[in-house]
């Protein structure tokens, strides 16, 4: 079973995030998928299985041959094919294969900076707090880049470790990260004062940095900030608050964050539109 969901203040969901070297970006997150086990399955002889084509990138592949350089040239195969079954896994949602992949790998060689990427990631996905975080850290301090500091923040949070987050935020903030990044560790900041049941601290994080300020044109994160802000008003009881800002976020995507249910909960007909283009960059290494 996997889990789908966007970011916002509630625990039960986490940021959206892909590797750099991603071959597509896995599906939108908004759902529960229960991969049926029922099946009978033919376990087939080694060579009835096909073999998969490797397709990662060039550096990828050459990373791990050059970290597998004491390995012989077919166990060093062996691991750039197990990567790309780890991505592939990956990519397909099934995250808990991805991270069971990507963690053997990351014993074998420890120093590849994707394999790291891939591990953190799919452990983060399948909710193994501790080994995300891990995988995570190592992956910021190989390639120095602070990009997934927020998840490394929300593992924290997951595992109670209050005074890491706050940690995690102030090192992110002396990187004077992109805008978009910075909204994201605000939102598990503010998830983490929500925790702790201080939900008015939660709410003045987030307004007094202008989160809750009406945009002609929202990038993604103002639609995350208001559909965070709305959670807080809601669990708070300021329900005309809530209402106000998940209509926000309606008029703004209307398939975000399963916004309409929200809506309705509050004894409000979601209006019809079209939905907005949802627009998504991945990085390549």
């Amino acid at each position: 079973m996997a889990r789908r969901g966007a970011s916002t203040i509630n625990r039960d969901t986490a940021p959206l995030t892909e590797p750099k070297y991603s071959l597509k970006p896995p599906a939108p997150q908004d759902e529960w998928i229960l991969e049926e086990d029922e099946e009978v399955v033919v376990e087939e002889s080694v060579e009835q299985r096909p073999k998969i084509a490797i397709t990662l990138p060039g550096d990828v592949s050459a990373a791990i041959r050059r970290a597998a350089v004491a390995m012989t040239a077919y166990q060093r195969e062996k691991r750039v094919e197990q990567m790309q079954k780890a991505v592939d896994a990956y990519e397909r949602n099934r995250y808990e294969e991805a991270a069971r992949l990507a963690n053997r790998l990351a014993q074998d060689l420890p120093e590849v900076t994707a394999i790291r990427e891939i591990a953190g990631l799919s452990s983060y996905r399948s909710g193994q707090w501790r080994i995300a975080r891990m995988h995570l850290e190592r992956y910021r301090q190989l390639s120095t880049e602070p990009e997934y500091l927020p998840l490394e923040m929300d593992a924290a949070r997951a595992m109670g470790r209050v005074r890491v987050v706050t940690d995690l935020f102030e090192l992110l903030r002396q990187e004077s990260p992109d805008p978009e990044l910075l909204a994201e560790a605000r939102l598990v900041v503010a998830g983490s004062i929500a925790d702790r049941g201080k939900l008015r601290e939660a709410i003045e994080l987030l307004e007094s940095n202008g989160a809750g300020e009406p945009r002609r044109k929202p990038a993604d994160r103002h639609v995350r900030q208001w559909f965070a802000l709305a959670d807080l008003f809601d669990r708070a009881g300021e329900t005309p608050r809530a209402r106000r800002y998940f209509e926000m976020v309606d008029a703004a995507d209307p398939d975000a964050y399963g916004v309409r249910d929200r809506l309705r909960d509050l004894g409000v007909g979601a209006r019809k539109r079209t939905p907005r283009p949802r627009q998504r960059s991945i990085k390549k290494v």
